[in-house]
């Protein structure tokens, strides 16, 4: 489904992603972890068009998308939930949740996918009329990812969905994410927290200094000697 070939890619003369390759294949859920500034949001940034790679290629389907702007990125079906939840703090959850379904494809199931939403999110229906900005940090990230599954993509990215969540929280939004592959949607996700994104995953990288170091299935990686001492201090 998603292929990423040798890319090297970053901000003005600043290259953060070296020879960076990886894939993605239909209904999986792939992670990519590694410390703070090793590149994964970059990673991201770069498959959704935000950033143009210098060199190397994203494939998604066959086609190229590497020179594509982000809006035709999301029309291709590749929704990115970002770091921090971004979400309209002035605006309704219903409204908050409506701002994901501008996709083409998505426009014209918005009632079936909002149904579909809230079953898998029942809390957030209790809260439709409220401001995003009453929620607790939780329910935010509930909403961020209800709002990413309202363009109905078949790739969803998922940047630091733990970030700032108190622990017994980071689980819930670990399990709504497991769910959320159980419709058949392809999951990617960028996370500091190793070892609840790799038991939520199939496979995952590991991403050091905008290298890829290792790649293997996901129970193999929490074995792996090297990410036991560097990430999860054993």
């Amino acid at each position: 489904m998603l292929e990423v070939r040798d890319v090297h890619s970053g901000y003005g003369s600043t290259v953060i992603l070296q020879d960076v390759s990886l894939r993605v294949d239909e209904g999986e859920v792939v992670t990519i972890v590694g410390a703070n500034g090793a590149g994964k949001t970059t990673t991201l940034r770069t498959i959704s068009g935000l950033v143009t790679p210098v060199a190397g290629s994203v494939h998604f389907d066959g086609e190229e998308i590497s020179k594509l702007q982000p809006h035709e990125v999301v029309d291709r079906g590749i929704t990115l939930i970002p770091e921090g939840r971004q979400l309209f703090p002035d605006m309704s959850v219903r409204e908050n949740l409506m701002m994901g379904a501008y996709r083409r494809a998505a426009r014209s199931a918005q009632a079936q996918t909002l149904e579909e939403v809230l079953d898998l999110f029942p809390r957030l229906g209790e809260r439709l009329e409220q401001h995003a900005s009453s929620l607790s940090g939780g329910e935010q990230q509930m909403v961020a990812i209800a709002r990413g599954m309202m363009a109905r993509p078949r790739l969803l990215m998922f940047d630091e969905p733990s970030l700032g969540l108190a622990p017994i929280i980071v689980e819930q939004v670990f399990d709504v994410i497991s769910k959320v592959a159980r419709t058949g949607t392809t999951v990617l996700i960028v996370e500091q927290n190793v070892f609840h994104t790799l038991k939520a995953a199939d496979r995952g990288y590991v991403l050091e200094n905008g290298e890829m170091v290792l790649d293997d299935a996901a129970d193999a990686l929490l074995r792996n000697d090297h990410v036991r001492q560097a990430y999860l201090g054993i």
